[in-house]
């Protein structure tokens, strides 16, 4: 089993994972969804890649209804602190290590 959270293998059906302490929801069988600042899809912090992830969307449509809500009359300023309490409030997203990286070091784990 997977942590949602720190991404980092786990013994199945654990309800916590004792690499990061998060919670694992076990019940639905999968997972809970959180909001995060995106790692991989991000232009300036990762908001609207973020929320894209969190509403498995693309991104592109995302960036560009901020965009088009952001223009309209008097709205400018409210969508860019908008943005900027969001980059604020919303965590990053963890760190996941490579495949490669975590293989090598389980088989160095295992060879001594």
């Amino acid at each position: 089993m997977i942590c949602a959270h720190c991404k980092r293998e786990i013994a199945e059906g654990s309800r916590y994972c004792y690499h990061c302490g998060s919670y694992q929801d076990a019940a639905a069988g999968k997972p809970r969804k959180r909001l995060t600042l995106s790692a991989t899809d991000k232009k300036l912090a990762g908001v609207c890649g973020g929320l894209a992830e969190y509403f498995d969307v693309d991104s592109s449509v995302v960036r560009i209804v901020w965009a088009i809500l952001s223009i309209f009359p008097g709205s400018i300023i409210g969508g860019l602190l908008a943005y900027l309490v969001a980059w604020i409030i919303i965590p990053s997203a963890p760190a996941a290590l490579p495949a490669r990286a975590s293989a090598a070091t389980n088989e160095e784990a295992h060879s001594t």
